[in-house]
């Protein structure tokens, strides 16, 4: 990252006092990254964000009061909203494919190994996704369980339709991203360039209305094509 950049402004949001020291202590050793503020559950979340208007904010799921997937979709409705980036137990499957929905950039683990931890908040920051091959995988294997059958099957004509815009070959994209695939393994898969794969990737964001690689995995998972 450009080290002329003002640091990456971050707010830590778990209800954990030790997991927000840990975190600080982590991202503050980082020259370009800053934890500017603190909050314990939803509502101190979006306190914080109005006093200290942070570039990403780091929130945890599962919180007593207001949890985090609440606080996310009211971020993520306001003007000019902060990066969000998901802390995830995994303990949690069904909140976090919510929050995915709802235009959080991606997740994280919380016994992520700090050098990854401090690439995802960076990566966030620039406005791209974090979401690894293998946690889509996972993400997506939690949304096709029998306890969202219901849902999957409401959405299916509406994820269709959504669908419908595609071209075949950034539906053929999108079905590979849906299967967990990286840039790399889709370009090998469909026997065309990364860079190639990168646009395709462009449209689906822009066609489909979504803000990250998940987003586009659940519409094809909810269509069942």
């Amino acid at each position: 990252m450009d080290t002329e950049r003002e640091p990456v402004r971050v707010v830590v949001v778990d209800d954990e006092q030790l997991v927000r020291m840990a975190l600080r202590l982590v991202i503050d050793g980082e020259p370009d990254l800053s934890v500017v503020g603190e909050a314990a559950d939803g509502d101190a979340a979006l306190t914080a964000v109005d006093e200290l208007r942070p570039d990403v904010v780091l929130m945890d799921v599962r919180m007593p009061g207001r949890d985090g997937l609440s606080a996310t979709r009211e971020l993520l409705a306001r003007p000019a909203p902060p990066r969000v980036l998901i802390l995830t137990t995994f303990d949690s499957d069904d909140l976090v494919l919510e929050a995915l929905r709802t235009g959080a950039l991606g997740f994280v683990l919380k016994d992520t190994p700090p050098p990854q931890l401090l690439d995802a908040v960076r990566t966030v920051a620039d406005g791209n996704p974090v979401l690894s091959p293998a946690a889509t995988a996972r993400v997506i294997a939690a949304a096709t369980g029998p306890q969202s059958s219901h849902a999957r099957d409401s959405s299916r004509e509406a994820a269709r339709r959504r669908l419908a815009a595609l071209t075949d070959r950034e539906l053929e994209t999108a079905r590979a991203v849906a299967d967990g695939l990286g840039n790399p393994e889709i370009a090998k898969r469909l026997r065309i360039s990364v860079a190639t794969v990168k646009a395709h990737t462009g449209s689906l964001f822009a066609k489909l209305a979504v803000d990250n690689r998940v987003q586009i995995a659940l519409l094809v998972r909810d269509a069942d094509v």
